[in-house]
C-alpha cells in the first residue's frame, strides 16, 4: 500500500496508473460538481417557494461552481484539462444522477439530502489522500456540501411533516433519488478501486462506502415518517 504524500512536483516520478488514476478522479469529481447546478438552476431557481429558498438555490449553484474551479485548478496543475465538462449535455455526465432535470422542488429538496450526501462521501475518500493538493483543497468543500445536505434534509422533512399530498411528493421523490444515490458509489466488485486504495487515493472501497451511506440516511428517512425504498429496485450497480 502506498502511502508516501505527493506534491505536484513529485508528479513525474510517480507510476503511469497512480497518475492515470488521479486524473480520472479528479475529471469525475469536476463533472459531478458542475452537474448539480446543471439539474436544477433553470427550473428551480425562478420557481423556488419564497425568496429566502430562491437566495439558497443560488447560493448552493455557486458553491457548486467554485468546487468545480477548485477540483479544475488541482487537475489544471497537474495537465489534466477539465474544462470539457463546463459544456457537457447532462446525458453525457459520468454518473447517472446527473442525466436528468430537476423541475420540482421537492426533486430538489431530496437531492440536497441524498445525493449531495454521496457527494460527501466522495469528498471524504481524499481525507489523507496520498497527493496533497487534493487534501489542501477538502475542508471548505466538505463545510459547504455539509450545508447543501442539511438544507435538503431540512426541507425534506418539513414536506414529509405536512403529509397529504406534501408527504407522497416528498415520498416520490426519496423513492427516485434513493436508488440514484446508491448507483453513485460505483460496482461492489469493482477492481479500479481496489488500486485507487492501494494508491491512497481512496479510503473505502464501493460496498463499504454504500453500506455506510445506508446505515447513515435509512434512520433519517424513517425519522421523517417516510418509507425507506427498496436497495435492490431499479438499481444498475450492485
Amino acid at each position: 500500500m502506498f502511502r508516501d504524500k505527493i506534491g505536484l512536483k513529485d508528479l513525474e516520478k510517480m507510476d503511469g496508473e497512480y497518475r492515470d488514476l488521479l486524473g480520472r478522479v479528479l475529471t469525475i469529481q469536476a463533472d459531478c460538481e458542475i452537474g448539480g447546478p446543471h439539474l436544477y438552476v433553470k427550473d428551480i431557481l425562478p420557481s423556488a417557494p419564497s425568496k429566502t429558498d430562491q437566495l439558497v438555490v443560488a447560493r448552493t449553484a455557486a458553491e457548486e461552481v467554485d468546487h468545480f474551479r477548485k477540483i479544475a485548478r488541482v487537475a489544471g496543475d497537474m495537465g489534466v484539462d477539465v474544462s470539457p465538462v463546463l459544456s457537457q449535455p447532462n446525458q453525457q455526465r459520468y454518473l447517472d444522477a446527473f442525466r436528468g432535470i430537476i423541475r420540482t422542488w421537492e426533486d430538489f429538496a431530496v437531492f440536497g439530502f441524498l445525493i449531495d450526501r454521496v457527494g460527501r462521501y466522495q469528498l471524504e475518500e481524499f481525507f489523507g489522500s496520498t497527493y496533497r493538493p487534493l487534501e489542501e483543497i477538502l475542508p471548505k468543500v466538505i463545510k459547504e456540501e455539509m450545508g447543501h445536505i442539511g438544507y435538503g434534509e431540512s426541507k425534506t422533512a418539513e414536506m414529509a411533516l405536512k403529509g397529504g399530498e406534501s408527504k407522497e411528493k416528498a415520498q416520490r421523490a426519496v423513492d427516485f433519488w434513493y436508488v440514484k444515490a446508491l448507483d453513485m458509489f460505483g460496482r461492489s466488485d469493482s477492481t479500479r478501486d481496489k488500486r485507487y486504495i492501494h494508491w491512497g487515493l481512496k479510503r473505502r472501497s464501493n460496498a463499504q462506502a454504500r453500506a455506510e451511506f445506508i446505515r447513515e440516511v435509512d434512520p433519517l428517512i424513517l425519522k421523517m415518517g417516510l418509507k425507506v425504498p427498496d436497495a435492490l429496485k431499479g438499481r444498475q450497480y450492485i
